[in-house]
């Protein structure tokens, strides 16, 4: 870190009055460089000893120093002493029944993991792992989320305001339009209140009408209702009719209908006869997203990838068992990836709720996972861990929805654990992936309304579209370019997904309208477990790992045609 980087720091910790004082200041950078600490850190380890003081008041001098520098001196050696001593205690368990070269192989790995392990809050006391001591050269080339937008997701929550919310949701009602308009050519946009003889194309966002939203009755065709930006609309809500002769232009040849939810952004054309409604006599599809190149074949581009959503653990037990089970899998499959979602350690668990355990969230989680991964990787050595947690994840501190990434230190700062944002996009050798921890299908289930219409002008797809229900589902998703569509969330699953209006970029599929969609979409569901292709990604449920199954993935790359034409999907049981 750069010294203006800790100075500026300094300031905000300590206060101006310290970081004014340039002996205290470069007191204050050594300490952070001699004891790997941020200015954030050293402040609370000064707050530690004036807590512990007996004088009432406590100021930060050079008198101060020497105190401070005893305690991070004390409490590294501490920490040292610690490492040594078990460090020894597995050079010994490593050595029995073995050559003494095996037996000297790897010895932070190979520590007992039934032992609890030290959650506290020193980043002295955290035993940082190297890459060499888990694993080799990775066997993938994988890029994620860049630094800069996963500091975006480390955001401050509760603090939205109605104005910011309200242009926010503006903005995609706006953004929408500027892809209709491109699309199908739209000269100007109309007002849906406005009373008009001559047919309008409007856009906006779906909403129920006030006697459906306050009794909680589900989405329905009389009770539809348009709510237009300021911009296009001036914000009003207009009722819409949709009528027998009411089409659909522009959609998926063979679908035959359009899905309508609360917070779904729709296209409509028809007129105002000044009756108090809208009628409707065309909906125009969202426009597909573009679909990606096909990519050139090549054996060495070939992996595999293992999948498994949380909860790890059954419902009436902390014991992890399927976790277990499937660590068994994997050891012997090994797989190239291995991409876990979130939760792992689950708020809404019977005996995590209900105050039935004695261990924190945190010595739960290393319990059952960082020293399970580490040990994966040891028998595993090339494979890439990728960890998405959850918004009901107790070892997040971001329990909202668009969520950031669990901390690293969580997992040792193992280079080949990756902790990702919740949702995010990454790709694995070139092949594009989608993940989200929220339950978007099972919501979109209960509160959409599919309306069955004639199709005008429909785009035929190269192969025939897959036209289930849960397809459609997921074909909602990548319409709306959005990881979670809805708005507001639903009463009765709001416990669910705590979500942030005011970060709702977070949530988009696509940034711009030149990116693709994902060539692999990653919904984890309790609805049944599911892989399909709908146009052109495959879609992935792999259901949660508590009812035992999991998905596994792999890539040819020695083939021709897009990355679905190369991708083949599993889904089994845990044995």
């Amino acid at each position: 870190m750069s010294v203006e980087k800790l100075r500026s720091d300094v300031a905000e910790h300590f206060g101006e009055m310290v970081a004014a004082d340039d002996a205290l200041l470069k007191e204050c950078i050594s300490m952070c460089r001699t004891f790997n600490l941020s200015a954030q850190d050293l402040s609370y380890k000064w707050q530690a000893i004036c807590y512990n003081s007996t004088q009432s008041v406590q100021i930060f001098t050079l008198k101060s120093v020497p105190d401070l520098r005893a305690k991070l001196q004390s409490e590294r050696t501490k920490a040292n002493a610690i490492r040594q001593e078990a460090m020894a205690r597995n050079l010994a368990s490593l050595g029995k029944g073995r050559g003494k070269s095996e037996g000297l192989l790897n010895p932070i790995i190979a520590k007992n993991f039934d032992e609890r392990l030290s959650v506290g809050p020193l980043k002295s006391q955290v035993v940082k792992v190297e890459l060499g001591d888990v694993a080799g050269p990775s066997r993938v080339r994988f890029q994620g989320p860049t630094a800069e937008s996963m500091e975006g997701r480390v955001y401050r929550y509760m603090y939205e305001k109605v104005l910011e919310r309200s242009e926010v949701l503006d903005d995609r009602i706006d953004g929408f339009a500027e892809l209709i308009q491109r699309h199908y050519h739209v000269d100007e946009f109309g007002d849906p209140a406005s009373t008009t003889e001559d047919p309008i194309t409007i856009v906006g966002r779906i909403v129920p009408d006030a006697d459906a939203a306050s009794s909680g009755v589900k989405l329905g065709e009389s009770s539809l209702v348009l709510e237009s930006s300021r911009m296009m609309g001036s914000g009003v809500r207009v009722p819409i009719r949709l009528t027998p002769e009411t089409k659909l232009r522009g959609g998926t040849k063979g679908i035959g209908g359009m899905s309508f939810f609360p917070g779904a952004i729709v296209a409509l054309r028809g007129r105002n006869g000044g009756g108090g409604f809208f009628l409707v006599d065309e909906v125009l599809a969202p426009p597909p997203i573009q679909a990606p190149s096909p990519p050139l074949s090549d054996p060495n581009t070939s992996f595999s990838m293992a999948i498994a959503c949380g909860p790890f653990t059954a419902d009436t037990d902390l014991g992890y068992k399927p976790w277990s089970q499937l660590l068994k899998n994997l050891k012997s499959a090994k797989p190239a990836v291995l991409l876990l979602i979130g939760p792992f350690v689950n708020a809404d668990h019977t005996r995590i709720a209900g105050g039935d355990t004695d261990e924190t969230p945190k010595e739960i989680y290393n319990r059952h996972f960082c020293g399970a991964l580490q040990d994966f990787l040891l028998h595993s050595p090339g494979s890439k861990v990728l960890l998405v947690p959850s918004v009901r994840d107790l070892i997040s501190d971001h329990a909202v929805f668009p969520q950031c990434a669990i901390d690293a230190g969580l997992c040792n700062n193992v280079p080949q654990i990756r902790c990702l944002p919740n949702p995010c996009r990454f790709s694995v050798n070139g092949v594009s992936f989608g993940v989200s921890s929220v339950d978007v299908l099972f919501h979109l289930r209960r509160e959409e309304f599919f309306r069955r219409m004639q199709e005008t002008d429909p785009v035929a797809p190269d192969v025939a579209p897959v036209t289930d229900p849960m397809a459609n589902l997921a074909r909602t998703v990548l319409q709306q370019r959005s990881f979670y569509p809805i708005f507001p969330v639903p009463l009765d699953v709001s416990h669910e997904v705590n979500l942030d209006v005011t970060h709702s970029e977070g949530l988009m599929l696509t940034e711009t309208e030149d990116d693709c969609a994902p060539d692999v979409l990653v919904l984890s569901s309790r609805l049944k477990q599911f892989s399909k292709v709908v146009d052109t990604s495959v879609v992935v449920n792999p259901s949660f790992l508590n009812k035992g199954t999991y998905a596994v993935l792999s890539y040819d790359g020695q083939a021709s045609g897009l990355p679905r034409d190369r991708i083949h999907t599993e889904i089994p049981r845990i044995i």
